[in-house]
């Protein structure tokens, strides 16, 4: 399947997307940070989803505009409303990515008539001392040193998080986190503001979860599934880039949600 990228206009600068064509009710992804749209190329060119799917940059990464001063978490969603209302698209279904399970989840609570459904992987329903702890350790800004050693700490940090079960998707990750060196500090400062866990419990639209085991937040996966008694579970792998390394599981999974949600 032959994915296509374009700009879309919003009021505060120009969102990036990808996309591809197909039938039914569209597909929209959203990336974990500081990562890209291209996080979810894999699940986009898997034949057995039949949706069309459409992927953003969330502002400040990949190829969107960056922000000004320390947006808010509602802001990241409400640009992201914006950038879909402005393609005309209808109601869908919201695919999240740890800081894009959050969108989802804030789309739902903003406009819950045009989120279908919501597939959440690594959902974050943490309490506010939770979020505190997490802010300390992924909230460190990445600033470029003279000497090249930032590269070398960003290659670092991020085999620590699994990306170096494949080379191909490591290598992306450092460029898409140097890309994102002051957007990655702006967003996870909004992400750690943001009470996930309320608009959570309160969503009423069909939601399915997944984690890998080796995801740093694997272990909010329960609670997720607490807070949420009637959502699906899935299975899968890929450390914390599973949309690249369990992009299989993942599309076997969407296509039997939405067979039980269409």
């Amino acid at each position: 399947m032959k994915i296509k990228k374009g700009y879309v206009d919003i009021p505060d600068g120009q969102v990036h997307y990808a996309w591809r064509e197909g039938v039914g009710c569209p597909i929209i992804c959203f990336h974990q940070t500081a990562s890209s749209c291209g996080s979810y190329f894999r699940i986009m060119n898997n034949k057995e989803l039949k949706n069309p799917v459409y992927a953003f940059d969330t502002p400040g990464f990949g190829g969107s505009f960056d922000p000004n001063g320390m947006p808010d978490f509602r802001q990241y969603a409400g640009w992201l409303s914006m950038a879909i209302q402005a393609l005309g698209l209808g109601p869908f279904y919201a695919i999240g990515h740890h800081t894009g399970a959050g969108i989802c989840v804030e789309l739902s609570a903003s406009e819950g008539d045009r989120v279908k459904g919501m597939i959440l992987i690594g959902p974050y329903p943490m309490t506010s001392d939770e979020r505190e702890g997490y802010r300390n350790h992924f909230s460190e800004p990445i600033s470029p040193t003279a000497d090249g050693e930032y590269l070398q700490r960003t290659w670092a940090y991020l085999k620590e998080l699994g990306a170096d079960i494949e080379l191909d998707v490591h290598h992306r990750e450092v460029l898409n986190h140097i890309r994102a060196y002051h957007s990655r500090f702006q967003t996870y400062s909004a992400v750690w503001d943001y009470d996930f866990t309320t608009p959570y419990k309160k969503a009423t639209c069909p939601i399915l979860i997944m984690a890998s085991e080796e995801d740093v937040l694997f272990p909010f996966l329960k609670r997720s599934k607490e807070l949420q008694p009637n959502a699906s579970v899935a299975t899968v792998g890929g450390a914390n880039f599973e949309p690249d390394l369990s992009h299989e599981d993942i599309v076997q999974a969407i296509v039997k949600f939405l067979e039980e949600y269409p």
